[in-house]
């Protein structure tokens, strides 16, 4: 009879226990790398997914940021600039009064009607004489074609009232470079008695024939009004008159005066060549 033992079966088991563990743990890790392996081979695919959704995020932005760039169109009616007529209706009427000296007043009379001719006919202003208050009074009206037409009125009267002739004042309607210059003797020398007297010889001339050299020279008008003086003219003119004016109240001689206007007529000549 023979009689078997049993240890070698535990000794044989225990190895086999120790397999199943390590093929455990091999499954485990077999199966943590192929988890890893799937996170990896899943994120690889989630990120163009997401670049995808980030670039279609982008353009989505990039076309609202386009077309708000763009101005809104709206359904706002274009409609045609005003006439100016319309524009003339709109504005109120302005008013000016030009006072007119006492010594003024009987010419004024006389040639009223020379006088608002130009101010009806050319820049159709309304006008009226006050005697009471001794001034001239013009208006604008919806016939007035020019924005500057109150002023140039304005102008023209002033002209007429400091003495200047009805026909060198129209000049002023007509033309738009020409201006008033007045200023004083007492502005350029202070004179008193006999020597302010003789500057004022001086500057009119015997018979007045100085006063129309420095007009005829520089194309300009001039009033002598006591110790006063009233230019009209272009500017550049106004300067030539004024200049020799101002010598001549200084004390210069007509004859140095008039060779300085020579000279100055020449040279206007040949400009105008």
């Amino acid at each position: 009879m023979v009689v078997a033992h049993t240890e070698p079966s535990t000794s044989a088991s225990a190895p086999v226990k120790k397999n199943r563990r390590k093929m455990s743990k091999k499954k485990v890790a077999r199966t943590t790398e192929d988890r890893d392996e799937d996170m990896h081979s899943d994120g690889e695919q989630g990120e163009p997914s997401a670049q995808k959704a980030a670039d279609s995020d982008d353009d989505e932005l990039m076309i609202e940021a386009d077309e708000g760039a763009q101005p809104p169109q709206t359904a706002a009616p274009s409609f045609a600039p005003a006439p100016a007529s319309a524009i003339n209706s709109a504005q109120k009427s302005e008013t000016r009064r030009i006072p007119i000296p006492p010594h003024r007043m009987t010419p004024l009379k006389k040639d009223w009607v020379n006088i608002f001719g130009p101010l009806t006919e050319m820049l159709g202003l309304q006008v009226r004489m006050n005697v009471q208050r001794k001034c001239i009074e013009i208006r604008t009206s919806k016939h007035v074609k020019e924005v500057g037409a109150l002023q140039k009125g304005a102008d023209f009267c002033k002209a007429y009232a400091l003495g200047f002739d009805v026909n060198d004042a129209i000049a002023l309607l007509r033309l738009d470079d020409l201006y008033l210059d007045s200023f004083e003797i007492k502005d350029v020398k202070t004179l008193h008695g006999d020597h302010l007297s003789r500057a004022i010889g001086r500057i009119a001339g015997q018979d007045g024939k100085t006063k129309f050299t420095i007009e005829n020279a520089s194309r300009t008008r001039i009033i002598l009004a006591d110790t006063k003086i009233h230019i009209l003219g272009s500017f550049q003119n106004i300067k030539i008159a004024r200049d020799a004016i101002v010598s001549l109240i200084l004390g210069s001689p007509p004859g140095k005066v008039y060779a300085g206007l020579r000279t100055v007529s020449s040279r206007m000549r040949q400009r105008a060549m």
